[in-house]
This record gives structure tokens, C-alpha cells and sequence, in this order.
């Protein structure tokens, strides 16, 4: 008997453990989707929780290691009697927690597993209560598992974890992840995943734009927006679901151009095009506003296709131009010149885009090529597009070398040391 038992807590100690540890790596590939998931929970239980928004980065990045040191405990067999009791605190938190997900819905996917994985709501509360069963053997017969390490050995092994998920969390939120379980990762096909298959009804949404004047909000349709009237500010656009149908891999990407024009067939159909992505001008990282300009110098030399997609509205689009970009201006980067580039996405797709904030996508012809961090990007002629030296032909002079690049004395001065900026 005592045998078995063993063999059950074993059992539901390794489950456990690998459940854990998997959860734990998933969300620590992607630190920023775990915050995005927090911040999406507070706002939908409410106003009270929205006070919370400023601390979900770093309830996200606890939240993490908390999950992926337990699953190295239980797994290793540190400290078991200890962890074992931790599970039982984080189930009895999780399991009412995702019933009440389930029933009200809030929201759609819970973000257990991160993007590795989606589950429906009551998936997940299903597996929370096996998790819970499982939880409640090993507490119940723990006993019969004798401990693997000595004290000292069990320290090293935590701290080593505790290393190296700290250390893994740190790289992708520095750079980006360096798994991309989204549907905007490198070698996709972008079109492709966004089409719906024959007979398939779509989500209907009423989309609407909320415009200010004279300090009074109202909302206007695509049919009645007061566009080109200076009186009318745009504040937020507004999408509704009406009906729920077959929803594809991306949606809700749609590139509204500053004169309102719906232009994503033209930037998936370009031989090449370069796409910022600053899903929120507030937030978005100043440091990096000299290297934008930059880029939008190289891309004026080269006729590159540049497009500037945010989620923020237009008065932030100038405001940003104005505080952030205007010193970097010279006869060939203006303001006109750079607000032509914005367009206007749905924040909440242009975070699933890149975990950046300013981010880089190249695209070939619907296709994503390369992603990066605005602080990790370099650009030269070459990769963006139109110059490539195997096509040029023998003896031609082309006006860029192949190794030419553009850096920021190509654009302002050495004078104009814009690199103590706080982000």
C-alpha cells in the first residue's frame, strides 16, 4: 500500500511540475503578453481594478517565476511538503477564479499557457481541477516521496532557476521573444491567415469614431465622420461585436491611412514595405525617435514603402511628431513628410504584431521577413528593398553602395545629443 501511494504522489508531483514549468516558460518567452493578459483581466472586472494597470508588468513578471520556480520544486522534489502547499494556495486562488471566467466571460482565452497554447474558458477550468485533484493526492500522501537533495543542494538548484528565468524574461522584454507563437511570426503568409473559408459567417462589428468639439464627445459612423473639419478632434475609435462568427488566425487588421482610407490590400500587395508599429505614441519609447527619423530618411533615399502604425489618435500623432521627432527634422525629413507615413490600427493587433514598442516588420509581398526592436534594428539600402547587387547588372552604377548605411549623423547634427532622453 505504501508503495502505491508513493507511486501516485509521484506521480502527481512530476504532472505537476511539468504542468508548472510549462506554464511558467511559455509566459516567460513572452513577458509583455502575460502584462497584456493582467491588463486585459482588470479592465474587464471593472473600474476599481483599472487603479491596478500600472503594476500588471511587474505582477506579470512575479506571477512568471513564481509559477516556473514551483514547477522546478515540485519537479526536483525540493522542498515538496512546502511546495505542495504553494500549489494548493495557487489552485484555491485560480480554480473559482477561472469558473467565474468561464460562466461570465470577460474574456476569451485566459493566457495560461501564454500564446503556446489557447484554451476556452471552461477548458481551463477543467484542467484547473485536475490540477486540484492532483494537488490534493500529493498533499495527501507526500509523506511517502523522501526528500532528493541535501539543503544545500536544493539552494543551488532554486537559485540557479530563479537565474535563468530572470535572465530569459529580461532578453525578451529587452528584445523580443525568441519564440513567436503569434500569427505575425517570420515565414507567414500573412493573407492566407486572414481569410475566411467558403460559407463561413464573420464577426460583424459596428464600428464607430468618437470626435470632440468644444469639449463635447459624440460618435460619428464610417458614413457621417466629420472629415477635413478642423473644428472636430478625433478622440478613440470604438469597435462593437454584433454577432459572433469564424474568427481566423488574424483579424481585426485593418490599415486606416490619415485620410481615413482602408489601404491593407496595398501594403500586403508591395514587393517590399517597412512597418513601424507604436501601439501607443504615450508609451512608446523615446530614445528611439532619432533611429525613426533615421529610417525614414533611408526609406525617402531608397522609395521604400515606410508605414507608421499606431492605435493612438490624431492629436497624439501630431503631438508626438512635434515633441519627439521635430529636432531631428532637416531639409529632407519634415513634419508633413512623416505624418504622411502614420496610419491607424487597432491597438490591441498591433501588440500581437511585435511585443515592441517602437517595433520593426519587414514585409515582402504579404509575407513577414524580419521583426525586431526598434533598439535592435539596422538598415542599410540593401535589405530595404530596392537595391539588391545579385540583380544589378555588370558595370551598372547604382547611386547606394551595398554597404552603405545610414546613421544619425545622416540626419541631425553631433550637437544634437538627444541619447539622455529618459524613455
Amino acid at each position: 500500500m505504501d508503495k502505491f501511494k508513493h507511486i501516485c504522489a509521484s506521480i502527481a508531483r512530476t504532472l505537476l511540475g511539468l504542468t508548472f514549468v510549462f506554464s511558467g516558460f511559455v509566459k516567460a518567452v513572452d513577458p509583455l503578453g502575460t502584462t497584456y493578459k493582467i491588463e486585459d483581466y482588470l479592465k474587464a472586472f471593472g473600474e476599481f481594478f483599472t487603479v491596478f494597470l500600472p503594476l500588471a508588468e511587474v505582477a506579470a513578471i512575479c506571477l512568471i517565476a513564481f509559477e516556473f520556480l514551483l514547477g522546478v520544486c515540485l519537479l526536483l522534489n525540493i522542498r515538496t511538503s512546502v511546495s505542495s502547499w504553494l500549489a494548493l494556495a495557487m489552485m484555491a486562488v485560480m480554480t473559482p477564479l477561472t469558473l467565474y471566467i468561464a460562466i461570465a466571460n470577460p474574456v476569451t482565452d485566459c493566457g495560461c499557457f501564454g500564446d503556446a497554447v489557447i484554451l476556452s474558458n471552461w477548458a481551463t477550468f477543467w484542467k484547473n481541477i485536475v490540477l486540484l485533484v492532483l494537488v490534493v493526492v500529493l498533499l495527501a500522501w507526500k509523506r511517502h516521496i523522501p526528500p532528493t537533495f541535501s539543503w544545500k543542494g536544493e539552494c543551488c538548484a532554486v537559485a540557479i532557476a530563479l537565474l535563468a528565468v530572470g535572465g530569459f524574461m529580461a532578453y525578451n522584454l529587452v528584445h523580443l521573444p525568441v519564440i513567436d507563437f503569434r500569427p505575425f511570426k517570420v515565414g507567414n503568409y500573412l493573407p492566407d491567415l486572414m481569410v475566411y473559408p467558403e460559407g463561413a459567417e464573420p464577426d460583424e462589428y459596428e464600428t464607430t469614431f468618437v470626435y470632440e468639439k468644444d469639449g463635447v464627445e459624440q460618435e460619428f459612423t464610417i458614413d457621417n465622420y466629420p472629415q477635413g473639419d478642423p473644428d472636430w478632434h478625433f478622440v478613440e475609435q470604438k469597435s462593437v461585436l454584433v454577432k459572433k462568427g469564424y474568427e481566423p488566425p488574424i483579424h481585426d487588421f485593418e490599415i486606416i491611412n490619415y485620410e481615413f482610407d482602408d489601404i491593407t490590400d496595398e501594403v500586403l500587395d508591395e514587393e517590399s514595405a517597412t512597418i513601424v508599429v507604436m501601439y501607443d505614441l504615450n508609451k512608446t519609447r523615446k530614445s528611439q525617435a532619432g533611429k525613426l527619423v533615421d529610417l525614414i530618411f533611408a526609406c525617402y533615399n531608397t522609395d521604400q514603402p515606410l508605414y507608421l502604425l499606431t492605435g493612438s489618435g490624431e492629436d497624439d500623432v501630431e503631438q508626438y511628431v512635434d515633441i519627439h521627432l521635430q529636432p531631428f527634422f532637416n531639409e529632407v525629413v519634415d513634419k508633413e513628410m512623416v505624418m504622411s507615413h502614420f496610419c491607424f490600427v487597432d491597438p490591441v493587433t498591433l501588440k500581437t504584431i511585435v511585443r515592441a514598442n517602437p517595433g520593426v516588420v519587414e514585409l515582402r509581398r504579404g509575407t513577414v521577413t524580419a521583426k525586431y526592436a526598434m533598439r535592435d534594428y539596422e538598415f542599410d539600402v540593401c535589405r530595404l528593398g530596392f537595391y539588391d547587387a545579385a540583380e544589378a547588372g555588370e558595370g551598372e552604377e547604382d547611386d547606394y553602395s551595398e554597404s552603405e548605411e545610414y546613421g544619425n549623423s545622416d540626419v541631425y547634427t553631433e550637437e544634437q545629443d538627444f541619447s539622455a532622453e529618459i524613455e
